[in-house]
């Protein structure tokens, strides 16, 4: 079994996605408007250049989002997206790029079980934490 996120915003999927792409090195493999879809013909003109669907591959890992129809989209709570690396030096520029231009919760740094961890939510309103564990 794979766990893939599944990322909702509101207008700014695309431009959010092709950020990941850049910050996590992943490439999209598939984005789809609204006005791409079957659906197009029943969605608002407004609405027809919000994205449906995308899929970004990272690694062997899969990371999805779309935006929510307007005035349906709801902030993320109560969870975070949660990278682990065994590389200090990529744990580094992984939060440093996340992080960019967002809000930092808890600054990268050394905590018990890691050598690095950090908290952040990125400059689209998505919640992420970057962690370097130590060995056990």
């Amino acid at each position: 079994m794979k766990i893939a996120p599944y990322l909702g915003f509101d207008g700014n999927c695309a431009e959010a996605f092709r950020f990941y792409e850049k910050a996590l090195h992943g490439k999209i493999d598939m984005m789809m408007t609204y006005g791409e879809s079957p659906e197009a013909a029943r969605t608002p003109a407004d609405q027809q250049g919000r994205i449906m669907h995308v899929h970004m591959t990272i690694g062997d890992q899969s990371l999805m989002g779309g935006d929510a129809p307007k005035g349906m989209h709801s902030k993320p709570a109560g969870f975070m997206v949660s990278l682990h690396v065994d590389d200090e030096a990529e744990a580094e520029r992984l939060f440093a790029a996340l992080s960019a231009g967002g809000v930092i919760n808890m600054p990268m740094g050394e905590t018990f079980w890691a050598k690095r961890f950090g908290m952040a939510i990125d400059k689209f309103g998505t919640p992420w934490s970057v962690n370097c564990p130590k060995p056990m």
